[in-house]
């Protein structure tokens, strides 16, 4: 094993077959968190996960370590997810005013809130966070994801983005006010005052297809609603909000990356 993803990085570049399954590894997670942050549907996410993984691995050896290698590969990863076209979900131009009509709607449908304990809770509390993500335009989603919810410093996002630092510290203060006062008007797990509840949109998202009881496209296991909400609690006032959304754990991609690289490296190199 490695020390740094910098010496792995050189190992692989070398032919380490090892030290290349120990790269990818390593940055597969969050490519994936950060895909799907940004295009919602899992199928979109591993297809950029892997396009963006091939880029890295196959430009190491243009990597002249004057960053780190997690700042580079994200930097990578960005400009593909920015040039790929608009997932179905970001082509429904979803707006805030629109999310809290759905969840007006939602609360409006006569059914017994969910019980307790519900991975269909968890499904609606992560497709919400990733609709109030989707209300943002591409950048302002990646200043959110790169600088709150992956808490990367802001010189660091700043270079990933490609942008001046003034510039990132706009765009994240904009994307920050925008979720900040959306979550306090209207969810429940960051304001006693909002009207939603997870367990109650339950029954409307089933109805309208939104979510399936037979299959979770995100959800990895059951949640409360009063359990997470007292998570979210755990925090600062001030960072509830954002606490609603790094509540959020989706599960991962259903494709290991890293072992499907090395076989196409190998199966490309016996066939020269």
């Amino acid at each position: 094993m490695v020390n740094t993803l910098e010496d792995a990085a050189r190992l692989a570049t070398a032919g380490d077959k090892d030290a290349l399954n120990e790269l990818v590894t390593a940055l597969q997670g969050d490519i994936y968190g950060l895909a799907l942050r940004m295009l919602v549907n899992r199928e979109d996410a591993e297809d950029a996960t892997q396009e963006i993984l091939i880029r890295i691995v196959t430009r190491l050896a243009q990597f002249d370590y004057r960053s780190k290698v997690k700042t580079w590969s994200y930097r990578i990863a960005v400009n593909y997810i920015l040039d790929v076209k608009k997932s179905a979900v970001e082509r429904l131009r979803m707006s805030f005013e629109r999310l809290a009509d759905d969840i007006q709607a939602g609360l409006a449908v006569a059914a017994p809130p969910e019980r307790e304990q519900s991975v269909l809770i968890e499904e609606v509390k992560i497709g919400c966070t990733f609709g109030m993500l989707q209300c943002l335009d591409r950048e302002h989603r990646l200043a959110y994801i790169l600088g709150e919810i992956m808490e990367l410093p802001g010189p660091e996002a700043a270079e990933i983005l490609g942008v001046p630092s003034e510039l990132f510290r706009k765009r994240l203060q904009m994307a920050r006010g925008a979720i900040l006062s959306f979550t306090k008007s209207y969810c429940g797990l960051a304001s006693d005052e909002a009207p939603c509840r997870c367990n109650r949109q339950v029954a409307a998202a089933l109805r309208s297809g939104r979510i399936s009881a037979d299959a979770c496209s995100f959800a990895a296991k059951p949640a409360s609603f009063n359990e997470t909400r007292a998570m979210v609690r755990q925090v600062d006032e001030a960072r509830w909000a954002l606490q609603v959304h790094r509540t959020n754990h989706p599960r991962g991609a259903s494709i290991d990356f890293a072992r499907r690289l090395i076989e196409m490296l190998e199966t490309h190199r016996g066939s020269d």
